[in-house]
């Protein structure tokens, strides 16, 4: 048995059953445990899904939101046992995969379009 049969093997032992439906540019709700000292409870978090990355065991998405006028990301493996559950608020029209461009706009202007059907 070769390493990478072991390593694909472990990888997928640690899938999700249901993956997450979303893309670039929705906003979403990820709600993820927190752990302060011996207490966890859950923290959610808003803003534009502004790149996925990697794939398998390995993706992970960023998210970032404007909050008292400081720009915020974080960054979240999607198979990940805390993050608990990710909400889409709204479909995002993306025209492209890293939407690293909305790191230098503010309010209106760092807005991505809805997708209306």
């Amino acid at each position: 048995m070769s390493y990478e049969s072991i390593i694909k093997n472990i990888e997928d032992a640690q899938l999700r059953e249901n993956p997450f439906d979303f893309g670039v540019g929705d906003t979403v709700k990820v709600s993820a445990q927190i752990k302060e000292g011996e207490k966890t409870r859950i923290q959610v978090f808003e803003g534009t899904v502004i790149k996925v990355q990697g794939h398998g065991a390995r993706q992970t998405f960023t998210v970032r939101k404007n909050s008292n006028g400081v720009g915020v990301e974080k960054t979240w493996p999607v198979n990940s046992p805390l993050v608990e559950k990710v909400d889409v608020v709204r479909r995002g029209k993306a025209r492209r995969a890293k939407l690293y461009y909305l790191r230098d706009r503010v309010g209106k202007r760092a807005k991505v379009k809805e997708i209306v059907k």
